[in-house]
């Protein structure tokens, strides 16, 4: 995610002794979602599909959430 709004050479939250299990600042791939289309000027809230004659998401029914930590 080099450029594009993405802050350069950041580590974003923790991970348990074995990196096996994130502990801190957890980022669900609906949030990685949200994150890019907000990049894209989109709002992820808005945006939707057809998929079988249901209006679906890119990022769920779940709150997603923009990680506007880790942008410029």
């Amino acid at each position: 995610m080099a450029g594009g709004g993405v802050r350069g050479g950041i580590a974003y939250g923790a991970t348990d002794d074995f990196g096996y299990n994130a502990v801190e600042d957890r980022f669900h791939v609906r949030d990685f979602h949200a994150t890019l289309l907000y990049l894209f000027g989109i709002d992820h809230r808005r945006l939707s599909y057809k998929m079988q004659g249901l209006d679906v998401r890119l990022t769920g029914v779940e709150q997603a959430n923009v990680a506007r930590q880790i942008l410029v």
